[in-house]
């Protein structure tokens, strides 16, 4: 049957992309940020997955603001490249596992997620920049992916309980799937920062930091943390953690299991304006 493997966890910044695909990842600015996903880059070389379920958001460029799912999983068999105003960035189209993809749907849903199905889908830098990130820049993508794309742009955005919980379902589904797949769960956005108004420029290390350890020793408890919590303390876009929670309620110790191991944890400050951070969870052997 398939399985979950290992989750992973980082930021999406689009100017990380931008440095990537002007091939600026060694100016003084940028290599201490790079660096610290070289040993992930290593792990995952040697741990490859068969299939990414990557929870990511939207950002109006797929989905706008005249129909809000809360969470939408993509089923098509391929995903372009999102023109974001510049234009695509020049990576590979990403390829789905529409059969697995079919199955998570059915599954999810009747555990009593209302997903909304997306037979079309064209992926921006929140889906994209998490697998150069991971993978570099190759001319193609070394495994499928199975989008997950979660409401953090517009309010009511899901609690985190929800999200865990979708996690949870997550697992039950991929672990019902017969073919043998290697499965990683993905949960990107984040750290603290906001865009705009007067606290533009917020970075709070001492809270992205007390969140990663949660995230790894206390997920439950994390899970209740409240919407105002984030927007005070991790800036406006920092609600975009909640979608950690989604990629964390998929490991083993969740549904009974024993706790995961941390493989690599990397915290940087700043990236275009925002905290950069980078966990990488794996099943216990």
């Amino acid at each position: 049957m398939a399985r979950i493997t290992a989750s992973v966890y980082t930021s999406h910044v689009p100017a990380t992309g931008v440095a990537m695909d002007r091939g600026r990842t060694g100016e003084p600015y940028w290599r201490p940020l790079f660096a610290g996903y070289e040993a992930s880059r290593e792990w995952i070389s040697a741990n490859p997955p068969d299939v990414v379920v990557l929870v990511y958001n939207d950002h109006a460029n797929a989905i706008g603001l005249d129909m809000i799912p809360t969470f939408a999983i993509g089923t098509a068999a391929r995903f372009p490249v999102a023109d974001e105003g510049w234009g695509p960035r020049p990576v590979p189209e990403v390829v789905g596992h529409a059969g697995l993809a079919a199955h998570m749907t059915q599954s999810i849903i009747q555990q009593d997620f209302d997903l909304t199905i997306a037979n079309r889908l064209p992926v921006d830098h929140g889906l994209t920049v998490p697998l150069s990130l991971m993978f570099g820049q190759p001319d193609r993508w070394p495994c499928a992916v199975v989008p997950v794309a979660v409401n953090v742009i517009q309010y009511p955005v899901p609690s985190g309980r929800r999200c865990l919980g979708l996690g949870r379902a997550i697992r039950r589904a991929v672990e019902s799937f017969d073919d043998d797949l290697d499965v990683h769960a993905w949960g990107t956005g984040g750290m603290s920062h906001q865009l705009q108004g007067p606290r533009a420029g917020l970075i709070n290390r001492a809270w992205d930091n007390a969140f990663l350890d949660r995230l790894v020793a206390d997920p439950e408890g994390l899970a209740c943390v409240p919407h105002v919590e984030y927007v005070r303390e991790a800036g406006s876009e920092g609600i975009e953690l909640v979608m950690w929670l989604v990629a964390r309620g998929a490991m083993a110790d969740l549904a009974g299991g024993p706790p995961p191991q941390v493989v690599h944890r990397f915290y940087h400050v700043p990236a275009s304006n925002t905290a950069v951070g980078h966990l990488v969870l794996q099943e216990a052997a």
